[in-house]
């Protein structure tokens, strides 16, 4: 009964939602936005559960759907920047059946981003961020493809969080910070003395791209898992309730107005 009260509310609430959206819409232009918007893509499964799918890999196949849509959206909204989080180190630990049925999803969906219309486009620079050696070489050489055919373009740029942890990013950035320094006869205490913020930041996944201004996440958790850890320190965060298959413009333009509205401060 609770499922259908639910359904029963969101097709009296979709009018408003309609007027809603176009007068977001109207307003956008006039609106503050972020430079680059990071988003945390979940809801995936419990989208495919609900909605009586054989597979909770229907669920992340419309993810993958929704991706494209959302960040046609983000783009025509003159957010140049979107990093999208798809898989985490921790998703590993799910059944060896859906880690390998993703990894085949995501390897068929990077080569279609490939010809996308849409990053051509929008001129789309894509890059993969995480520790990407853990994937399989096929995964792998799909990404290469996808990076080698988009890497001339600088008007928009997305970076994809695959086999990601945020304490994990900052660990590997430590790491390559003390091994471009360790071949020329630097001492432990002179490494340390160099060791900075600004220069440890020049070592993470997204150092050639500005910190995140807005984080979004769906599917009403709210939590940042990690997400971007060093990066977000002075981020807007906004959580949505909807799964991702299911998120909306009239949802994003909410998280966009939201980020407008705020007063930011930087920790003065």
């Amino acid at each position: 009964m609770t499922k259908l009260v639910q359904q029963a509310r969101a097709v009296l609430r979709l009018p408003l939602d309609r007027l809603e959206e176009r007068r977001l819409s109207r307003q956008l232009p006039s609106w503050h936005r972020p430079r680059h918007v990071g988003m945390i893509l979940d809801g995936n499964r419990r989208y495919a559960r609900e909605s009586g799918a054989i597979s909770v890999l229907e669920g992340h196949a419309r993810g993958a759907d929704k991706l494209y849509e959302v960040l046609s959206w983000l783009f025509e909204s003159d957010v140049h920047v979107v990093t999208a989080w798809i898989f985490s180190l921790d998703n590993f630990n799910r059944t060896p059946a859906e880690v390998k049925g993703l990894f085949d999803l995501i390897e068929r969906r990077t080569y279609e981003l490939i010809e996308h219309p849409d990053v051509h486009r929008h001129e789309v620079n894509v890059r993969f961020i995480g520790r990407t050696q853990l994937l399989p070489e096929r995964l792998r050489r799909a990404i290469a493809a996808a990076e080698q055919a988009t890497e001339h373009y600088s008007r928009n740029y997305l970076n994809i969080a695959i086999a990601y942890g945020g304490r994990e990013e900052i660990t590997d950035a430590a790491k390559r910070f003390l091994l471009d320094h360790s071949h020329n006869g630097t001492t432990l205490a002179q490494l340390a003395e160099k060791l900075e913020t600004s220069t440890l930041g020049e070592y993470l996944y997204t150092s050639h791209h500005p910190d995140p201004d807005l984080i979004i996440r769906t599917s009403g958790e709210v939590r940042l898992s990690g997400f971007l850890l060093w990066q977000s320190a002075y981020a807007e965060y906004y959580f949505c309730d909807s799964y991702w298959p299911q998120f909306r413009k009239v949802d994003l333009l909410r998280a966009l107005h939201a980020f407008h509205c705020r007063q930011r401060r930087f920790g003065r």
